[in-house]
Protein backbone atom coordinates (compact mmCIF):
# COMPACT_ATOMS: atom_id res chain seq x y z
CA UNK A 1 0.00 0.00 0.00
CA UNK A 2 1.32 3.38 -0.78
CA UNK A 3 -0.66 6.36 0.95
CA UNK A 4 -1.43 9.45 -1.13
CA UNK A 5 -3.00 11.26 1.62
CA UNK A 6 -5.50 10.81 5.11
CA UNK A 7 -8.43 9.49 2.69
CA UNK A 8 -6.31 7.91 -0.12
CA UNK A 9 -3.86 4.72 -0.49
CA UNK A 10 -2.56 2.70 -4.04
CA UNK A 11 -2.64 -0.85 -4.06
CA UNK A 12 -0.59 -2.93 -6.69
CA UNK A 13 -1.29 -6.67 -7.58
CA UNK A 14 -0.43 -8.22 -10.55
CA UNK A 15 -1.72 -12.65 -11.52
CA UNK A 16 -1.99 -14.19 -14.93
CA UNK A 17 -1.94 -17.14 -15.97
CA UNK A 18 -2.35 -20.26 -19.09
CA UNK A 19 -5.47 -21.19 -20.35
CA UNK A 20 -7.97 -22.85 -18.37
CA UNK A 21 -10.93 -23.25 -20.69
CA UNK A 22 -11.09 -23.48 -24.04
CA UNK A 23 -12.95 -20.64 -25.81
CA UNK A 24 -10.23 -17.51 -26.01
CA UNK A 25 -12.53 -15.19 -25.26
CA UNK A 26 -13.77 -16.64 -22.06
CA UNK A 27 -10.04 -16.99 -20.76
CA UNK A 28 -9.25 -13.79 -21.18
CA UNK A 29 -12.61 -12.55 -19.33
CA UNK A 30 -11.39 -15.06 -16.56
CA UNK A 31 -7.79 -14.52 -16.17
CA UNK A 32 -9.19 -10.71 -16.06
CA UNK A 33 -11.63 -11.13 -13.88
CA UNK A 34 -9.11 -13.22 -11.27
CA UNK A 35 -6.82 -10.47 -11.71
CA UNK A 36 -9.04 -7.73 -10.23
CA UNK A 37 -10.12 -10.17 -7.40
CA UNK A 38 -6.89 -8.77 -5.63
CA UNK A 39 -8.07 -5.25 -5.57
CA UNK A 40 -11.78 -5.84 -4.61
CA UNK A 41 -10.48 -8.71 -1.56
CA UNK A 42 -8.93 -4.76 -0.22
CA UNK A 43 -11.89 -3.18 -0.17
CA UNK A 44 -10.21 -1.30 -3.06
CA UNK A 45 -11.65 0.36 -6.28
CA UNK A 46 -9.93 -0.63 -9.48
CA UNK A 47 -7.90 2.58 -11.36
CA UNK A 48 -6.59 0.62 -14.30
CA UNK A 49 -4.94 -2.33 -15.61
CA UNK A 50 -1.75 -3.07 -17.63
CA UNK A 51 -2.21 -6.33 -19.75
CA UNK A 52 0.71 -9.16 -19.36
CA UNK A 53 0.40 -11.59 -22.22
CA UNK A 54 2.84 -13.82 -23.21
CA UNK A 55 1.91 -15.53 -26.93
CA UNK A 56 3.65 -17.59 -29.48
CA UNK A 57 4.90 -15.57 -32.19
CA UNK A 58 5.59 -18.14 -34.80
CA UNK A 59 1.73 -19.67 -34.47
CA UNK A 60 -0.25 -17.14 -37.12
CA UNK A 61 -3.22 -17.10 -34.74
CA UNK A 62 -3.50 -13.85 -34.00
CA UNK A 63 -7.13 -13.92 -34.09
CA UNK A 64 -6.80 -16.31 -30.95
CA UNK A 65 -5.03 -13.39 -29.23
CA UNK A 66 -7.55 -10.91 -30.04
CA UNK A 67 -10.36 -12.74 -28.33
CA UNK A 68 -8.58 -12.96 -25.13
CA UNK A 69 -7.84 -9.07 -25.36
CA UNK A 70 -11.02 -8.90 -26.05
CA UNK A 71 -12.59 -10.63 -23.28
CA UNK A 72 -9.96 -9.13 -21.09
CA UNK A 73 -10.80 -5.97 -22.04
CA UNK A 74 -14.71 -6.58 -21.50
CA UNK A 75 -14.48 -7.60 -18.10
CA UNK A 76 -12.63 -4.75 -17.16
CA UNK A 77 -14.66 -2.31 -18.39
CA UNK A 78 -17.47 -3.82 -16.42
CA UNK A 79 -15.39 -3.27 -13.36
CA UNK A 80 -14.36 0.42 -14.78
CA UNK A 81 -11.01 -0.20 -14.77
CA UNK A 82 -9.30 0.79 -18.41
CA UNK A 83 -6.47 -1.28 -19.62
CA UNK A 84 -4.39 1.48 -20.41
CA UNK A 85 -0.92 -0.57 -22.15
CA UNK A 86 0.44 -3.85 -21.07
CA UNK A 87 3.75 -5.88 -22.30
CA UNK A 88 3.83 -9.02 -24.59
CA UNK A 89 6.39 -11.68 -25.35
CA UNK A 90 7.04 -14.41 -27.48
CA UNK A 91 6.18 -17.87 -25.69
CA UNK A 92 5.02 -21.06 -26.79
CA UNK A 93 2.29 -21.74 -24.23
CA UNK A 94 -0.29 -18.77 -23.94
CA UNK A 95 -0.26 -16.56 -21.18
CA UNK A 96 -2.61 -13.80 -19.93
CA UNK A 97 -3.46 -11.81 -17.13
CA UNK A 98 -3.29 -8.31 -15.73
CA UNK A 99 -1.26 -5.72 -13.34
CA UNK A 100 -3.71 -3.89 -11.52
CA UNK A 101 -3.54 -0.40 -9.55
CA UNK A 102 -6.25 -0.02 -7.29
CA UNK A 103 -7.29 2.69 -4.50
CA UNK A 104 -8.78 2.33 -1.49
CA UNK A 105 -8.94 3.92 2.21
CA UNK A 106 -5.65 3.54 4.13
CA UNK A 107 -7.77 3.12 7.46
CA UNK A 108 -10.53 0.94 5.80
CA UNK A 109 -8.03 -1.51 3.71
CA UNK A 110 -9.58 -5.21 4.35
CA UNK A 111 -6.77 -7.68 5.43
CA UNK A 112 -6.43 -11.15 5.77
CA UNK A 113 -5.86 -11.04 9.01
CA UNK A 114 -7.80 -10.00 12.35
CA UNK A 115 -10.54 -12.18 12.68
CA UNK A 116 -11.70 -12.77 15.92
CA UNK A 117 -13.70 -15.02 18.00
CA UNK A 118 -17.13 -15.25 17.29
CA UNK A 119 -16.91 -14.18 14.18
CA UNK A 120 -18.85 -15.90 11.11
CA UNK A 121 -17.02 -17.57 8.01
CA UNK A 122 -18.93 -15.95 4.66
CA UNK A 123 -17.96 -17.22 1.20
CA UNK A 124 -19.67 -15.90 -2.06
CA UNK A 125 -18.93 -18.61 -4.68
CA UNK A 126 -19.23 -22.41 -5.09
CA UNK A 127 -16.25 -24.05 -4.88
CA UNK A 128 -15.05 -27.01 -7.75
CA UNK A 129 -13.32 -24.94 -10.43
CA UNK A 130 -9.93 -26.32 -10.20
CA UNK A 131 -11.96 -29.37 -10.38
CA UNK A 132 -14.22 -28.47 -13.33
CA UNK A 133 -10.89 -27.30 -15.42
CA UNK A 134 -9.05 -30.65 -15.11
CA UNK A 135 -11.93 -32.30 -16.45
CA UNK A 136 -12.54 -29.51 -19.47
CA UNK A 137 -9.06 -29.98 -19.81
CA UNK A 138 -9.30 -34.30 -20.38
CA UNK A 139 -12.56 -33.59 -22.12
CA UNK A 140 -14.81 -35.40 -19.40
CA UNK A 141 -16.75 -32.27 -18.17
CA UNK A 142 -20.35 -32.46 -18.33
CA UNK A 143 -21.69 -29.73 -20.57
CA UNK A 144 -23.47 -28.47 -17.33
CA UNK A 145 -20.57 -28.22 -15.50
CA UNK A 146 -18.55 -26.36 -17.83
CA UNK A 147 -21.35 -24.14 -18.43
CA UNK A 148 -21.53 -23.39 -14.46
CA UNK A 149 -17.48 -22.92 -13.96
CA UNK A 150 -17.03 -20.88 -16.88
CA UNK A 151 -20.24 -18.50 -15.69
CA UNK A 152 -18.26 -18.66 -12.35
CA UNK A 153 -15.35 -17.70 -13.11
CA UNK A 154 -15.96 -15.30 -15.28
CA UNK A 155 -18.00 -13.55 -12.22
CA UNK A 156 -16.25 -10.24 -10.98
CA UNK A 157 -15.74 -9.98 -7.10
CA UNK A 158 -16.61 -6.65 -7.13
CA UNK A 159 -20.09 -6.80 -6.20
CA UNK A 160 -19.39 -8.70 -3.04
CA UNK A 161 -16.43 -6.42 -1.99
CA UNK A 162 -18.12 -3.54 -2.25
CA UNK A 163 -20.44 -4.87 0.12
CA UNK A 164 -18.05 -5.86 2.91
CA UNK A 165 -16.41 -2.19 2.01
CA UNK A 166 -19.11 -0.57 3.09
CA UNK A 167 -19.24 -2.49 6.01
CA UNK A 168 -15.61 -2.76 6.74
CA UNK A 169 -16.09 -2.23 10.78
CA UNK A 170 -17.91 -5.61 11.00
CA UNK A 171 -15.62 -7.52 8.36
CA UNK A 172 -12.68 -8.20 10.56
CA UNK A 173 -10.39 -10.29 7.73
CA UNK A 174 -11.27 -10.83 4.11
CA UNK A 175 -9.30 -12.66 1.25
CA UNK A 176 -10.37 -14.60 -1.93
CA UNK A 177 -9.90 -17.87 -2.51
CA UNK A 178 -7.63 -18.80 -5.32
CA UNK A 179 -5.01 -21.06 -5.99
CA UNK A 180 -4.41 -22.46 -2.40
CA UNK A 181 -8.17 -23.73 -2.16
CA UNK A 182 -10.54 -22.87 0.11
CA UNK A 183 -8.47 -24.64 3.28
CA UNK A 184 -5.24 -22.95 2.38
CA UNK A 185 -7.03 -19.67 2.46
CA UNK A 186 -8.49 -20.37 5.47
CA UNK A 187 -5.69 -21.42 7.17
CA UNK A 188 -3.68 -18.39 5.93
CA UNK A 189 -6.22 -16.36 7.62
CA UNK A 190 -6.07 -18.15 10.74
CA UNK A 191 -2.48 -18.17 11.66
CA UNK A 192 -2.64 -14.65 10.98
CA UNK A 193 -5.19 -14.36 13.10
CA UNK A 194 -4.02 -16.43 15.58
CA UNK A 195 -7.36 -18.30 15.46
CA UNK A 196 -8.89 -21.55 14.94
CA UNK A 197 -12.49 -22.21 12.89
CA UNK A 198 -15.35 -24.66 12.60
CA UNK A 199 -15.96 -25.19 9.21
CA UNK A 200 -19.12 -27.13 8.41
CA UNK A 201 -19.48 -28.92 5.31
CA UNK A 202 -23.14 -29.88 4.57
CA UNK A 203 -22.99 -25.78 4.69
CA UNK A 204 -20.72 -25.34 1.64
CA UNK A 205 -21.99 -25.00 -1.87
CA UNK A 206 -20.05 -27.18 -4.58
CA UNK A 207 -20.01 -27.22 -8.65
CA UNK A 208 -22.14 -29.87 -9.76
CA UNK A 209 -20.43 -33.40 -10.72
CA UNK A 210 -17.17 -32.28 -8.96
CA UNK A 211 -17.49 -34.56 -6.16
CA UNK A 212 -17.95 -37.48 -8.54
CA UNK A 213 -14.83 -35.94 -10.66
CA UNK A 214 -13.04 -35.62 -7.70
CA UNK A 215 -13.59 -39.41 -6.94
CA UNK A 216 -13.10 -40.21 -9.93
CA UNK A 217 -9.13 -38.34 -9.38
CA UNK A 218 -9.85 -35.86 -12.07
CA UNK A 219 -8.15 -33.72 -9.60
CA UNK A 220 -5.37 -30.87 -10.26
CA UNK A 221 -2.08 -31.23 -8.81
CA UNK A 222 -1.95 -27.82 -7.16
CA UNK A 223 -5.39 -28.77 -5.12
CA UNK A 224 -3.50 -31.89 -3.56
CA UNK A 225 -0.42 -30.04 -2.49
CA UNK A 226 -2.81 -27.63 -1.03
CA UNK A 227 -4.25 -30.92 0.87
CA UNK A 228 -0.85 -31.87 2.04
CA UNK A 229 0.07 -28.35 3.08
CA UNK A 230 -2.65 -28.32 5.34
CA UNK A 231 -3.15 -31.59 6.22
CA UNK A 232 -1.33 -30.87 9.58
CA UNK A 233 -3.72 -28.36 11.06
CA UNK A 234 -6.82 -29.53 9.63
CA UNK A 235 -9.27 -31.88 11.54
CA UNK A 236 -11.35 -33.78 8.99
CA UNK A 237 -14.24 -36.58 10.26
CA UNK A 238 -13.08 -40.07 10.38
CA UNK A 239 -15.47 -40.60 7.69
CA UNK A 240 -14.51 -37.30 5.23
CA UNK A 241 -13.41 -39.46 2.05
CA UNK A 242 -10.25 -38.30 0.38
CA UNK A 243 -12.03 -36.70 -2.66
CA UNK A 244 -14.02 -34.86 -0.71
CA UNK A 245 -11.45 -33.30 1.03
CA UNK A 246 -9.44 -32.60 -1.95
CA UNK A 247 -12.86 -30.48 -3.01
CA UNK A 248 -12.05 -28.31 -0.27
CA UNK A 249 -8.69 -27.83 -0.88
CA UNK A 250 -9.49 -27.34 -4.67
CA UNK A 251 -7.01 -25.18 -6.03
CA UNK A 252 -9.47 -22.44 -7.41
CA UNK A 253 -9.53 -19.42 -9.97
CA UNK A 254 -11.51 -16.43 -9.26
CA UNK A 255 -12.83 -18.01 -6.29
CA UNK A 256 -15.30 -16.20 -4.31
CA UNK A 257 -14.43 -13.97 -1.18
CA UNK A 258 -13.96 -15.67 2.11
CA UNK A 259 -14.84 -12.83 5.07
CA UNK A 260 -14.72 -13.22 9.19
CA UNK A 261 -17.37 -10.93 10.12
CA UNK A 262 -19.04 -9.92 13.27
CA UNK A 263 -21.66 -12.09 14.04
CA UNK A 264 -24.37 -9.09 14.60
CA UNK A 265 -24.23 -7.79 11.21
CA UNK A 266 -24.58 -11.38 9.84
CA UNK A 267 -28.16 -10.70 8.85
CA UNK A 268 -27.42 -7.03 7.12
CA UNK A 269 -24.60 -7.98 5.23
CA UNK A 270 -26.21 -11.67 4.24
CA UNK A 271 -29.08 -9.59 2.93
CA UNK A 272 -26.81 -6.97 1.24
CA UNK A 273 -24.81 -9.18 -0.46
CA UNK A 274 -28.01 -11.36 -2.43
CA UNK A 275 -29.30 -8.17 -2.91
CA UNK A 276 -26.07 -7.20 -5.00
CA UNK A 277 -26.32 -10.48 -7.13
CA UNK A 278 -23.29 -12.53 -4.93
CA UNK A 279 -25.25 -14.21 -2.63
CA UNK A 280 -22.87 -16.12 0.10
CA UNK A 281 -23.14 -19.00 2.40
CA UNK A 282 -22.20 -19.38 6.20
CA UNK A 283 -19.68 -21.27 6.08
CA UNK A 284 -18.62 -21.56 9.93
CA UNK A 285 -17.21 -19.73 13.17
CA UNK A 286 -13.84 -18.51 14.60
CA UNK A 287 -13.29 -20.29 17.49
CA UNK A 288 -10.71 -19.06 20.31
CA UNK A 289 -7.65 -20.40 20.38
CA UNK A 290 -7.39 -21.27 23.45
CA UNK A 291 -4.88 -24.92 24.17
CA UNK A 292 -5.12 -25.68 20.65
CA UNK A 293 -2.95 -23.79 17.56
CA UNK A 294 -4.30 -21.57 15.32
CA UNK A 295 -6.16 -24.40 12.07
CA UNK A 296 -9.58 -26.01 11.13
CA UNK A 297 -11.62 -28.70 12.39
CA UNK A 298 -13.99 -29.14 9.73
CA UNK A 299 -17.57 -30.70 10.97
CA UNK A 300 -19.97 -33.01 9.09
CA UNK A 301 -20.05 -34.27 5.25
CA UNK A 302 -21.52 -32.38 2.44
CA UNK A 303 -25.36 -32.41 2.40
CA UNK A 304 -26.32 -35.10 0.33
CA UNK A 305 -26.42 -34.43 -3.36
CA UNK A 306 -24.15 -32.08 -3.10
CA UNK A 307 -21.89 -31.40 -6.04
Amino acid sequence: MIRLDATRALVATVDFFAPVVDDPRDYGAIAAANALSDVFAMGGKPLYALSVVGFPRDGGHWDVLGEILAGGAEKAAEAGCPIVGGHSIDDAEPKYGLAVTGLVHPGRILKNSGARQGDVLLLTKALGTGIATSAIKKGSADPALVVAAVEQMKTLNQAAGEVFAKAWKNVHALTDVTGFGLLGHLDSMLRASDARAAVRADAIAILPGVRTLSAQGVVPGGSRANLTFVADRTQFPSQMSEADRLVLADAQTNGGLLAAVAEKAVPRLMRALRDAGAPAVELGIVLARGRRPPGIDVIGAFAPGVG
